[in-house]
């Protein structure tokens, strides 16, 4: 089990989040289910306080019990990251995307919800470096994000 599960023993019989994850990850019939797991493994990585749980049919990774990056495996040949504040809309404080992304590899759908899409292994490898700064500046913006 890996060093980012949740700290909290499973109660009456539950797994944890990261069983749960490994568990959907085993089942999952994706085309691109390598790079799936490659991209799993950076972001806990990139951030190691990040807890994970299956959230809205995919992984989805958490800072302090919200939900702030989770997979979008929708795709046939690709997949996303969207990197998000949690499930409701909220209004930020200022103009503006919630982070700067230096790298231009993120899509904005608003300023606190954003798009990574990656299409195959090179892909991944590409932006391996920039993904997990990527994380770690994302969850530090989103962690002090104003509550609704």
């Amino acid at each position: 089990m890996s060093q980012n599960s949740e700290a909290k023993p499973a109660k009456s019989g539950r797994r944890t989040g990261a069983e749960e994850v490994a568990e959907f990850l085993d089942r999952l019939e994706h085309p691109r289910k390598a790079e799936i797991e490659e991209v799993r493994r950076l972001v806990l990585a990139a951030y190691p306080p990040l807890t994970e749980h299956i959230k809205w049919n995919a992984p989805s990774f958490c800072w302090n019990g919200e939900d702030r990056i989770t997979f979008n495996l929708q795709g046939k040949g690709f997949f996303r990251l969207i990197f998000h504040c949690g499930a409701k809309k909220r209004t930020a404080a200022g103009e503006g995307s919630l982070i700067e992304d230096p790298y231009g590899l993120l899509e904005w759908a608003s300023p606190d919800r954003a798009i990574l899409p990656f299409t195959d292994r090179e892909d991944v490898r590409a932006k391996r470096d920039k993904l997990a700064d990527l994380v770690t500046r994302w969850v530090e913006a989103a962690g002090s994000f104003p509550p609704e």
